[in-house]
């Protein structure tokens, strides 16, 4: 272990938390975003197009990385992550916020399969996941990011929150640009620049570039914005799933070095199964990530103070899930199957169980999203590093960039299923209960109704109180009660529908083959 050595490994922790700290900080405070810049009809796209930019550039990256080396890539990501973080930031316009952190999150993939990949070679193969899990323990100082975004809005700014995030990645952009040179990959030794960039699968990275993110577009404007039958839906949908089906045609007959080689396929059965398992974690994943820090704020009271508090077990538990998962893989020299039986059994019933909640009993779920935390935590990152054991180490970024893009992929179709479903359901709820209070209170008004369920549909209370009939302390309480109710009964359907993916990924798991005979020592890549 040299300095340099040393310091490669922190630049990649720092490249590693920073890829993370933009939806973690953000997506905890969205209402102090818009209602500061505007765009409450179209706020969740900073988080949606994060995700798309991500899956989008990942597959692409990943070959990429694999051909010309880690060190140009590296500071790619991380000078794109302040880049986009600054510009989301200085943003006066969802519009230019969405742009910013679009830019972040292709930045963020870039970052992420970087920092896995850079540490998982310059480890033995028998310690990467012991590796690996200090690289994910790095991510400690923000755990509490939901306490800290929302005291930073509350008491101050959100674009605070921005400044974290421009300042850390330009620290890992510094330590990446003095400390990282790795030797010249095995793909490109002896190899001229020109011989390198005819390598390079251009087609293949259009298409799945272009394909996911039409595709995923589609899926999430469908039922959200637009109704699922219109031509806004229907023709992303198609247009991109026709780009995909010419991807997968022109990587198996066309590419003359396609993005995925058929090198990755050592073991068909544990990357096959591995990979749908990340798919579902990914889904679930993302749903606990952003569902629920809404519902600790909408269910549960406005409060900074007490929503960070309530968001701080589910992010403890998927940091430790992940270290104590990826530590066991080293410790027991493989047991992946073990492993993610129990992970995935974690997962489901901890994430099925929180349908329970109502706005009278969060006491009685601390256990319950420890216990989820501790499932997703288990999945998402020690599959990728699975991955990474069962295939050849001059393709570690690329089969790293396929879990990844598999993951978002799968995230952003669960947030898309998952939210359709609490949209169709908070609806009517909120027809039921808000419309029922205001009519109880004598308010019998259809546009102060519709107003009022609008307003707390977007989580701004404050301006409830504008509302002819609400002025009264008691009654504007008794319409906050109601739509806390409202909410709800509406985010347990999102809970009950994560128990159907959490079933399939458990008997995913039980069919895992071992990976105990790739776990022989190597030598770990020398920084010279």
């Amino acid at each position: 272990m040299t300095l340099r050595r040393f310091m490669s490994l922190v630049a990649m922790a720092l490249l590693w938390t920073g890829s993370q700290i933009p939806v973690y900080l953000y997506g905890s405070i969205p209402p102090y975003i818009y209602q500061d810049i505007g765009g409450v009809d179209r706020w969740i796209w900073f988080v949606l197009g994060n995700l798309l930019a991500l899956a989008g550039v990942c597959p692409f990256v990943g070959s990429l990385s694999d051909l010309i080396g880690r060190r140009y890539v590296a500071l790619l990501g991380a000078a794109l992550l302040v880049l986009g973080s600054v510009i989301a930031t200085c943003a006066k316009s969802m519009n230019m916020f969405i742009a910013g952190t679009t830019i972040a999150g292709a930045a963020a993939g870039i970052s992420e399969l970087t920092a896995l990949a850079v540490t998982s070679e310059l480890a033995p193969t028998r310690k990467r996941g012991a590796y690996v899990a200090v690289l994910i323990f790095t991510i400690v100082p923000f755990v509490p990011s939901g306490f800290y975004a929302q005291m930073i809005a509350a008491h101050s700014s959100w674009r605070y929150c921005g400044i974290i995030i421009c300042v850390w990645n330009g620290l890992a952009l510094i330590i990446t640009a003095v400390f990282y040179f790795p030797p010249p990959r095995p793909n490109s030794k002896g190899k001229s620049t020109q011989e390198i960039l005819r390598e390079i699968d251009y087609i293949g990275g259009f298409l799945s570039i272009v394909g996911m993110v039409l595709f995923m577009a589609g899926m999430q404007w469908g039922g959200y914005q637009y109704p699922w039958h219109s031509a806004h839906v229907l023709a992303p949908l198609i247009i991109g799933a026709l780009f995909i089906v010419a991807f997968l045609f022109w990587e198996a007959y066309g590419a003359k070095c396609p993005m995925f080689p058929k090198r990755l396929k050592q073991d068909p059965r544990i990357l096959s199964l591995t990979l749908l398992i990340t798919f579902i974690s990914g889904a679930n994943f993302f749903s606990y990530l952003m569902f629920w820090p809404t519902q600790a704020f909408n269910v549960y009271g406005h409060d900074p103070a007490q929503v960070g508090l309530r968001v701080f077990p589910g992010g403890m538990a998927i940091m430790t899930g992940a270290c104590v998962c990826l530590w066991l893989l080293s410790v027991f020299r493989g047991r992946n199957k073990e492993l993610m039986i129990i992970s995935c059994c974690l997962m489901t019933a901890g994430c099925g169980a929180l349908a329970c909640a109502t706005p009278h009993n969060m006491d009685k779920l601390w256990g319950l999203l420890i216990l989820g935390g501790l499932g997703i935590g288990g999945i998402v990152v020690p599959a990728s590093i699975i991955t990474t054991i069962i295939c050849p180490d001059d393709l570690i970024a690329t089969v790293s960039a396929l879990t990844l893009a598999i993951r978002v992929i799968g995230g952003s179709v669960g947030y898309c299923a998952y939210y359709n479903v609490f949209l169709s359901k908070f609806v009517p709820n909120a027809t039921k209960y808000i419309g029922g209070a205001m009519v109880e209170l004598g308010i019998t008004n259809v546009t102060y109704i519709g107003e009022a369920i609008t307003l707390t549909g977007a989580s701004l209370l404050e301006p409830l109180k504008a509302i002819p009939g609400l002025q009264n302390e008691t009654a504007y309480q008794m319409v906050v009660a109601a739509g806390q109710l409202a909410y709800s009964e509406s985010y347990k359907y999102v809970y009950l529908a994560s128990i159907a993916a959490g079933g399939v990924s458990i008997i995913a798991a039980c069919f895992l083959g071992d990976i105990n005979k790739y776990m022989d020592e190597h030598v770990a890549v020398v920084i010279e």
